[in-house]
């Protein structure tokens, strides 16, 4: 699932007892015996005295070289034939599979359509209170505007402010809009709100890299971190079932052996996915847990293992340096591991977040966000805040209670819900 589990990466597949024997050596078909040359075997009789020399009789030619040399004509002819019917065969079959490839992709896109805007329309419900602010207060700035001037900036500004784009990202499109203005690039309001979508989409541009994946016969490594109530464990439990059904094999680690009630929480979500989860007794050390987890997960060919931490404030440093310790404990096993650390943090919080952001990406390099919650607030603007000052990607955001509603981050897909009429 976008660069989680085996949808990317496929181990490699045995050969089969077919393909790995050797073919049986064919036995050499024997050569037809000659018969002897008579003329060579035995010598000519001498001519009796007195009597005529011999004549000489006319050589025969070997009936079995006049019939090859008669049957090679006509070799060629039905070769050439075959040839010619084979290839108008192949031409016939790749037509036909040709046209089912492009019927059944046809029928994909058509039967996608309705799903695409059903997707489109509940991220739009989702961040309903973020539009409120973003959308339609824009969209009333510029209602009726015969000039788009310096007081209109003004405006945009506060309102960037109010859903938590943040001081730098806010002040960099500013400048920029500014500046397309002065150049008579932006003169109405249709080319304003182009241009506006432009620089957010600046803001999430070349932050989606790819996520790392294990080496072959290992699992991914998932490490879950984040302060209390972001929602971890919920996201753990959605973002498990949602790469089951995709075929993949999961492991979960129980590593938040702090907050109580924590492992049961975990393993209702395990039982409710049919997922395994690896614990230990209360107050385990999490960075044993999960070396033990991911022991299983390897001993057992899971595709992917997804671990939880115990939730920490970010200003706690001996609970921030236990994130330290469950990284060096992995790399005993896989020095790869962990593949990811992906911090879940509440867009409730607003500009909170991003503190939480910079802390955590100090102690562990962050390699994907995931931005929660964003169906209760008007602050998802936090997100442009984030991006444009970790540059660290983000994998999903959730807009809802239900399993689907973790939802992959499309930029694109985002900006249109957020700024689409």
């Amino acid at each position: 699932m976008f660069g989680f589990g085996k949808k990317k990466f496929r181990k490699a597949q045995p050969e089969t007892p077919e393909a790995a024997a050797p073919a049986p050596a064919q036995a050499p078909t024997p050569e037809p015996a000659r018969a002897p040359d008579q003329a060579a075997a035995r010598p000519s009789p001498r001519p009796a005295a007195g009597s005529a020399p011999a004549r000489d009789k006319p050589a025969r030619t070997e009936p079995t070289k006049a019939r090859a040399a008669a049957a090679v004509p006509a070799t060629r002819e039905a070769t050439a034939a075959e040839a010619e019917s084979d290839t108008g065969a192949d031409s016939a079959a790749q037509g036909r599979l040709a046209r089912a490839i492009e019927q059944a992709a046809a029928a994909r896109a058509e039967a996608d359509e309705p799903r695409k805007g059903r997707l489109l329309r509940g991220l739009k419900d989702g961040l309903a209170r973020t539009r409120a602010v973003l959308n339609a207060d824009v969209g009333d700035l510029v209602v009726g505007r015969t000039e788009i001037d310096e007081d209109l900036l003004e405006e945009l500004e506060m309102l960037l402010l109010t859903a938590d784009v943040g001081a730098p990202a806010t002040t960099r499109i500013i400048e920029d809009l500014a500046y397309r203005i002065k150049r008579r690039e932006v003169v109405d309001a249709d080319a304003f709100l182009k241009a506006l979508r432009r620089e957010l989409a600046l803001l999430l541009s070349g932050i989606d890299t790819p996520v790392r994946q294990p080496a072959p016969g290992r699992p991914q490594v998932i490490l879950m971190v984040g302060v209390n109530g972001a929602g971890k464990t919920t996201t753990i439990g959605k973002l498990a079932r949602q790469l089951k059904d995709e075929g993949n094999s999961i492991i979960l680690a129980a590593g938040d052996t702090f907050r109580a009630a924590a492992v049961e929480q975990l393993q209702a979500w395990g039982e409710r996915n049919d997922v395994p989860v690896i614990a230990q007794h209360a107050g385990a050390d999490p960075a044993s847990v999960i070396f033990d987890a991911l022991q299983a997960a390897t001993a057992r060919g899971a595709d992917v293992l997804i671990a939880d931490t115990a939730g920490r404030l970010h200003t706690k440093s001996n609970l921030m340096e236990e994130l330290r310790k469950i990284g060096r404990v992995l790399k005993k096993i896989d020095p790869d591991a962990p593949h990811e650390v992906m911090l879940v943090v509440d867009a409730t919080t607003g500009q909170n977040a991003l503190h939480q952001a910079v802390q955590f990406n100090e102690i562990l390099p962050l390699t994907g966000i995931t931005l929660t919650k964003l169906d209760g607030t008007a602050k998802g603007g936090i997100l442009f805040a984030i991006a444009e000052r970790l540059k660290v990607p983000f994998r999903f955001i959730g807009i809802g209670e239900k399993v689907e509603d973790l939802r992959h981050f499309d930029a694109n897909e985002f900006l249109d819900a957020l700024l689409s009429p």
